[in-house]
């Protein structure tokens, strides 16, 4: 009888002490404040302090158009959660990180949610059924002013290239635009041309008849004249050919 009550007593104590500590660590870890994920949420201040204030009241446009930033900075944060998440998440399995920025992650993405359907309620004040459609508004916004300030982006980018490389690319107005070809006498002015090489008729003489024997009858006489001379009787004569 007590070989049976020592392993049951012994699974009793262990499971149980392992139940007082996950119980305990929950209760710290609840207890615990954590750091913000992200920082201060400056434009939903803002929009409050606008709605809060009575004398004189804040006109709707300045309203509409604090909600409409809130929206945006919702949406950054947004996309920054759903950038993190798997990464956090994989480096956390790996132990790379604490549990604290996991948890930091977790509690700001329920804060997001909040807001979420917070600003969706305050946009449907204003105009029945806005709520729908702001986050969409505010994504479109927010794509805009980064095309902008990329495009303001580009002179000094420009300077700084040129700064680094010592010439400035020139960037033409016309996207389809095709540089201009340069013929070779714009190019090099001053580079001597080569006079055009003769014709074939101007050669061979053909336009001249009368002018006694041409220049192609001399050059064959002469190398004919040299070939008698340099080559034996009993060798055979080769034909000269006139290229």
């Amino acid at each position: 009888m007590a070989s049976v009550l020592v392993p049951v007593l012994y699974v009793f104590i262990v499971f149980g002490s392992l139940f007082i500590f996950s119980s305990f660590y929950r209760r710290r870890n609840a207890n615990k404040v954590y750091e913000p994920y992200f920082p201060r949420h400056r434009e939903r201040d803002l929009y409050v302090t606008l709605l809060q204030r009575t004398d004189p009241p804040a006109p709707e446009s300045l309203l509409k158009a604090a909600l409409v930033r809130r929206a945006m900075t919702d949406v950054s944060r947004i996309i920054r959660l759903r950038e993190d998440k798997p990464a956090l998440q994989v480096l956390l399995q790996k132990g790379s990180i604490g549990d604290d920025l996991w948890n930091s992650l977790l509690a700001a993405e329920k804060e997001l949610e909040a807001e979420i359907l917070e600003v969706v309620a305050e946009a449907n004040t204003f105009v029945e059924g806005w709520g729908q459609i702001i986050f969409q508004t505010a994504t479109e916004m927010m794509h805009n002013e980064r095309m902008r300030q990329t495009l303001e982006q580009i002179p000094a980018m420009r300077q700084a290239n040129s700064r680094k490389y010592g010439r400035v690319t020139a960037i033409p107005a016309d996207p389809n635009a095709k540089p201009a070809v340069t013929s070779p006498s714009a190019s090099a002015p001053n580079t001597p041309q080569k006079p055009p090489a003769p014709s074939l008729p101007e050669v061979l003489g053909s336009d001249k008849p009368n002018n006694g024997s041409t220049a192609l009858s001399a050059g064959a006489e002469s190398v004919l004249s040299d070939g008698e001379g340099s080559t034996s009787p009993n060798s055979p004569r080769t034909p000269s050919k006139s290229v």
